[in-house]
């Protein structure tokens, strides 16, 4: 608790600290962006084989090896030398290691140390905006489980349940003591942030006969309003659609995406919400001005 106490007091050194827990925190997401979606997979082919009934040569290959965010330990994927401790320091080892594979010399992918970098510069601002408090670690929580979902939904175009469905409810304990909003505004936040995007998928699924999101998007939204309240909802919808659309006509124009090409739609909720979350009251202070009201 002294340590708290002197972080709380010390502004500088608790945003020192909460950049090298998110250094940290980033190398351990990487993992978990790129083996949750395969354990998911695992999954889906173990059900489907018991609901047929038949054998998966695929679900047996998998049954064979155990493979979690545990298990197995971090490994060069081109030559499987284990990466030893030194080999795993956030960025640094990166650095050291000039990007390839202290064994193989296969490149490693920028993804990483961007990753652990971002990771560790938005615990830095949300430290810096909330302080080093029970709000602050709580954002701390919300910050990095929205840079999963949004890799994971860059990578796959999913949103998977076992990370928003534990968010919702960790928003809504969070808001039963008041540490964003009001547990009402809370729990009105969640529904009407459900509730806006599904109306939005049923009328654009009437109208052309097509899905234009996924169901993910319409939780990741609830989830936002159970963290910070249904008064930042329309902020989140507008940043996110208008950051969407402008990606969305540069993909078109100058990447020669086609029109079918799915366009995953939570990363921009996700950046949306951290930015309503740090910088939403003046957003909504100047809007107001410059519309005189």
């Amino acid at each position: 608790m002294q340590v708290l106490e002197f972080l709380a007091v010390n502004m500088p050194a608790g945003i020192a600290v909460a950049g090298i827990l998110g250094l940290l925190i980033g190398s351990f997401l990487n993992v978990v962006i790129y083996r949750l979606p395969i354990v998911m997979e695992r999954e889906w082919r173990s059900q489907c084989k018991t609901l047929l009934e038949t054998e998966d040569s695929y679900a047996s290959e998998d049954n064979q090896t155990a493979f979690n965010l545990v298990t197995p330990n971090s490994h060069c994927p081109k030559c499987d030398t284990p990466i030893k401790a030194w080999q795993n320091i956030p960025v640094i080892s990166y650095l050291l290691l000039g990007g390839k594979c202290h064994n193989c010399k296969a490149t490693i992918s920028k993804r990483y140390p961007i990753i652990e970098f971002i990771t560790g510069l938005l615990s830095c601002m949300a430290i810096w905006h909330f302080g080093v408090s029970w709000q602050g670690g709580a954002m701390l929580l919300l910050t990095w489980a929205l840079i999963t979902l949004t890799m994971i939904d860059f990578d796959h175009q999913l949103l998977p349940d076992s990370i928003t469905l534990p968010l919702l409810w960790l928003g809504l304990i969070a808001n039963n003591f008041g540490l964003f909003c009001s547990l009402p505004e809370a729990l009105w936040g969640a529904v009407f942030g459900y509730l806006s995007l599904w109306s939005v998928y049923w009328l654009f699924k009437l109208v052309t006969g097509k899905e234009g999101m996924g169901h993910g998007d319409f939780k990741l939204l609830a989830v936002l309003g159970a963290w910070l309240g249904w008064q930042v909802l329309p902020i989140i919808i507008l940043l996110s659609s208008l950051v969407g659309a402008v990606v969305g006509i540069f993909l078109l124009v100058l990447k020669n995406k086609g029109k079918s090409v799915p366009i995953p739609f939570g990363p921009y909720l996700a950046a949306a919400g951290f930015i309503a979350a740090i910088w939403g009251e003046e957003i909504t202070r100047a809007y107001l001005n410059y519309a005189g009201l």
